[in-house]
This record gives structure tokens, sequence and C-alpha cells, in this order.
């Protein structure tokens, strides 16, 4: 192997290692900082919710600037007064709340869950600190509206959210039609809306909020033995812990503080403070039409919505521009001539290997897979602890350079082999050969498809929200779920992304062009055949 082949290897190596150096941090207790770090989603109102301002003891969320208020708030500032330490709200998707409780990132889950059996085997859970009766949320124009019994609902399409005991509950509905299990609320909320489901389970204070802001949706409630059988563990909500939390006596003793009553008023408080109820009693918003609902979802998440755009475009641009630097350098190992020597002829092969399980591994699990793993499963491995906006980074960067590298050897070998031939006939090495002759055409080569993986890029960092990552689409599916309005939400959310694919589209053909050069030159073809024609004159 010749020294271009091992400086290739040593870059390809120093690279890697830029990335992992600010990974690679041992994860700190929240206990020496004085922090009580708290997941929530941060978009279930009125247990949680997300708005712009502290108003009504709202608590800032560090990782995308708003504010988080609700039921769930209030009960943490207790504990975390209790506890004597600074209450830490940590914006996470649900399917993320007891993976980064189990990796360390957050201290406990405040978010409305219920201690089931089976979260018992994985956490602890403090005494409850509320309690709530199952209802179906429907459509007020639906048939099932004045539903009095779960058999009044048989043959209906009803769904719940996804890993959560509602959705077990659903087959006590005599011959209902149990449609898969939705992701969160807001996603329930929208298919009901449009018709998709007829109702989805839910607790009552969800189902009051969602009748009280929403004057097309009807709460079905069902009187004693006419409603759903379920165990007392299933219809309170505790906190969730790690398993054994040292601060779980400590956090019984706060909850039983909190008398009845006061529990009572602060989730009538949070059902009055929530955005969606505040914005009822404002004149501008109270004006019919989509006009005006999209005028007041951008004066309200018109900030967030721009954070998000930010994000995604960060985490776009750079990983595709490390990715494709990847990409480069795999694609020019990958064309080393095979050494003579025995031994450097192996480790060539060896490390030509590695190079293929990566590039096969990444390009055969999706990122969001790769993301729950990268972030949440080293921790728990390793106990180290990942920086939230870093991870994606990296994320983003080497799944693009695994498709990126392919796209390069496709490039490579679509010039000419005369070319290699004709730089080896004069003396050229191969990093010569491929640094003066070969990169720079594959580089204008692959432009169109390094342009659609920026394109894809920005609309696949959508699933980093697994990891709470803070990009548009997780600020849209918060404003959503704050505000109950859906369609318009994900309309302004939908022309935003437009408009950021259409403009990097515009950029890179313009880019192609300036890389053409002018194109008022006349072709080799064209010239000879002028030159002959003047002869003939």
């Amino acid at each position: 192997m010749n020294k271009k082949s091992i400086s290739f290897g040593f870059l390809f190596t120093l690279l890697l290692g830029l990335f992992f150096t600010p990974l690679t941090v041992k994860a700190e207790s929240s206990t020496a900082n004085g922090e009580f770090r708290v997941g929530m989603e941060a978009g279930y109102a009125p247990f949680n919710w997300t708005q712009t301002t502290d108003a009504n003891g709202a608590v800032a969320i560090p990782s995308d600037h708003s504010y988080a208020g609700g039921y769930d708030v209030q009960i943490a500032k207790k504990v975390a007064e209790g506890l004597n330490k600074r209450l830490v709200i940590v914006k996470t998707k649900w399917d993320g709340l007891a993976p980064a409780l189990q990796s360390g990132k957050i201290d406990a889950v405040i978010a409305g869950m219920s201690p089931t059996p089976e979260r018992k085997k994985e956490i602890d859970f403090s005494d409850p600190y509320y309690e709530s009766n199952l209802v179906i949320v429907t459509r007020k124009d639906s048939k099932y509206a004045n539903a009095k019994s779960l058999a009044d609902f048989s043959g209906a399409k009803v769904t719940a959210q996804l890993n959560t005991f509602h959705y077990t509950v659903i087959d006590q509905i005599p011959d209902v039609q149990k449609q898969q299990a939705q992701a969160d609320f807001g996603a329930m909320r929208t298919a009901l809306a449009s018709g998709v489901i007829d109702g989805y389970v839910s607790e009552r204070p969800e189902g009051v909020t969602a009748e009280s802001v929403n004057p097309d949706i009807k709460m079905v409630e069902f009187s004693e033995g006419n409603g759903f059988n379920t165990d007392p563990a299933d219809t309170t909500i505790a906190i969730g812990l790690r398993k054994g939390d040292p601060n779980r006596e400590k956090i019984n003793a706060i909850l039983a503080d909190i008398s009845p009553e006061e529990r009572t008023k602060i989730m009538d408080d949070a059902i009055v403070d929530q955005p969606a109820a505040e914005g009822s009693t404002d004149e501008e918003q109270t004006k019919p039409g989509l006009i005006s609902d999209f005028k007041n979802i951008i004066s309200q998440y018109g900030t967030l919505f721009l954070r998000g755009t930010g994000t995604t475009l960060l985490l776009a641009s750079i990983g595709t521009i490390v990715g494709t630097l990847i990409g480069l350098l795999i694609g020019v190992i990958r064309t080393i001539p095979t050494a003579e020597k025995k031994g450097k002829r192996a480790f060539q092969k060896i490390f030509n290997w590695l190079l293929s399980a990566y590039i096969e591994i990444f390009r055969s699990t999706p990122m969001m897979v790769q993301a729950m793993v990268i972030y949440y499963g080293i921790a728990l491995a390793f106990g180290i602890d990942l920086n939230r906006t870093v991870a994606a980074l990296f994320i983003v960067s080497i799944n693009t350079g695994a498709y990126m590298s392919e796209i390069v050897r496709g490039g490579i070998f679509s010039v000419d082999k005369g070319q290699f031939e004709a730089a080896q006939a004069i003396g050229m090495t191969h990093g010569q050969t491929m640094t003066k002759i070969v990169l720079p055409q594959v580089i204008r080569n692959i432009m169109p498809a390094t342009g659609n993986e920026f394109v894809i890029n920005i609309k696949d960092t959508s699933v980093l929200s697994v990891i709470s990552v803070s990009d548009l689409f997780f600020q849209a599916n918060s404003a959503a779920g704050t505000n109950y309005q859906f369609f318009q939400t994900f309309s302004i959310v939908c022309v935003i992304y437009f408009v950021l694919t259409f403009t990097v589209t515009r950029i890179l053909r313009w880019l192609e062009n300036r890389i053409d050069g002018p194109s008022a030159y006349i072709p080799v073809e064209e010239a000879e055949q002028s030159v002959a024609i003047g002869e003939d004159k």
C-alpha cells in the first residue's frame, strides 16, 4: 500500500474522530448539578403543552427556546421545589420518554403516564398524582355522538395512542374495527377530523379540552357498568422513575402534601390556561375563516417555526456536505489498486470490508432506527451522554455518507478508462489521477444526485424528532397538539418545506450551470463542421 492510501485512511479516521470526540462525554448525574430533568411531550393538553411565553407559570424548554405549561408542569414544579432542585423540562416524544429515562438523559417522566404492569417491569413509579376516567372522543356529527355504552360503538373505527393501555381496552368494544395505533394525540385528532376514524380512546381531561376548543368534537362519557373495565393502575397517573431511584420516597412525600382539592384546582386552571382556550376569547381569533386561523398560528408560533426551519437547514446542509466528503473519501479509497505485498493486501481487504459493512448497514436500516440506537443505545450500553444536536448531525452525516459513497462510485465508473490509462502512462500516481483528473469530473457528474440527497435530508430530518430534535416537524407537531388546528398548522409547515426544497433545488441548478461554464460555446463537432463548410466554399 503506497503513501497515498495510508494518508487517505488516516484522513478518514480523522474525519470520524472529529465527530466522535464531542460525542463521547460521560453522562453527568443531575444530582451533582442540582437539576431535576423532567421529560414530557409538551403537546398533550391539558396535561402538558408548548407555548411561546412564560405566562401562567410556564417553564422554559432550553432545547427550543419555548415554554411548557400544563398540569404536569405544575406538579413537576412542586416536586422540584420539594427536592430543592432546579426544574428543567426536556421536550421528548412519547416513544422516547422511557429510553430517555433509562439512559439517564432525564430524571423523571411526568407526562400523564399510567403505571401499568408492563411499564413497571422497566421503570419504577411514584404514588399516583392524578386519577381519571376513560372516554371516547368522536365527532359531534357522528352517529356515535349520543352513545351511552360501549355497545353503541359496535362497528366503529376506533384507535388510541401507541404504547398506551388505551389501545388494549379497545377490544372491549363489541364488533369494533380496531385501527392501527397512532403515534400521538395530534395524529389521532387529525384522523378523527378527516373521517379516517370514528373515535379514539382518551382520558377525561384531554376529552374536555378537545371538546371545549373544537365545536365539531364530542366527548362520550360512560356511566358505571357501561364503560371500560380497567384496573386502578390504568386510570391513575404517576411519575416515572429509574429503577431504584433514591428520591422515590421523597417524591411520594411531596405528592402526599398536595391535597385532592389542590390537584383538582390545578387541573381546572390548566384547562382554562391552555393556549387553545385562551385563543377562543381573543377577538381576532374568533373571526371565522381559514385566513384568520393561519394568521393566528403564524403570530403565535411563527418564531418556533423559524427556529425549527433553521435547525432543519443546519442538519440538512452540514449532513449533506460532510456526507458528500465521506462519500468522496470512501470512493477514492475503494479504487486504490490492490497492494502487491501480502500483509498490506490483507489489511486493504479488511479495511474495504469494513467500509462495505458500514455502507450496507446504514443503507439498509431506517434513519429513525439509527437515531434510536445511537442516541439512546450508546447511553444505555456505555453511559455516554450524546449532545442531541451533535448526535443528529452525526446521524445525518454518516447516513448520507453511506448513500453518497455509492453515488461517487458510480461517478468514478462513468469516467472513461482511457483517462486512467493515459494518466498512468505519463507517470501520475493514483492519488494524482484521482485529484487532478477523475474527481473534478465526478463532482460535476454527481451534482444532481447530491442535490437530490440534500432535498431528501431536508425532509428526512423530521424522523429525528424521535430523539427530540427541535426541527420544523417537531415544532409543528407541538403547536398542533396545543392549538388543535392540525390542518392549518401542517399546511403552513407544508409551504415552508416546499419553499426550502424549491429554493435549494434552484440554487443547485444555478451552481451546476456555473460549473458547466458559458453556454455560448461551439462544440468540437460543430466547429469541425463549420471549418469543413468553409473549406468547401
